[in-house]
């Protein structure tokens, strides 16, 4: 499925749903279990503060539209993430296995399978920088910083976890802010 087609598809879903709904108050960590890593509030963001660990959504997600808003805060190296339809870690790592929309030096907005060129020229710099990740089905596509980065094809499992990922000792420190969802209906 070509790219502009897949964008099209999730304007189309979008326009005909409900109205999003925020994942951060802007004041508490409510609704998000930390695993293996500090967070905290600081004017109205999410900093991931320090370790190697996640963020994890208390609900799990099928089909959505995801929106945030995130920031690296180190000028050298940066590298978080967020995941989507994540289960629990395994092996050796501290994070999900399952899908990760990178937020590493470098390939910002890229995620395996895709190519990430695209996505990568999309980033900002020492700024805030806008993902919009939609997930319909087995298909995901990521508008970043307003403009269609990629699509990609077979993603499953069909429902898990949002996660955002701290990897700080190596990655520094990250903020995000106006985290939005919302759901699709599944398809029939």
């Amino acid at each position: 499925m070509r790219l502009a087609g897949v964008m099209v598809l999730a304007a189309a879903l979008v326009a005909c749903a409900a109205e999003p709904v925020s994942l951060f108050d802007g004041k508490t960590l409510a609704g998000w279990k930390v695993v293996t890593c500090e967070a905290e509030v600081v004017d109205g963001a999410i900093l991931l503060k320090a370790g190697n660990g996640y963020l994890q959504a208390e609900k799990e997600y099928a089909d959505f539209v995801f929106e945030c808003e995130w920031k690296a805060l180190s000028t050298n190296m940066w590298d978080s993430g967020v995941y989507f339809r994540a289960g629990e870690p395994q092996g050796k790592f501290p994070w999900p296995k399952e899908h990760q929309v990178n937020m590493r030096k470098g390939q910002e907005g890229s995620i395996h399978g895709a190519d990430r060129a695209k996505a990568v020229s999309l980033y900002k710099p020492g700024e805030w920088n806008h993902f919009k990740l939609t997930v319909k089905g087995q298909t995901a596509s990521l508008e970043f910083n307003g403009e269609p980065a990629w699509a990609r094809q077979g993603i499953v499992p069909a429902k898990g976890h949002l996660c955002l990922q701290a990897e700080v000792p190596n990655g520094g420190q990250f903020l995000f802010r106006k985290l939005t969802i919302l759901e699709l209906e599944p398809e029939k």
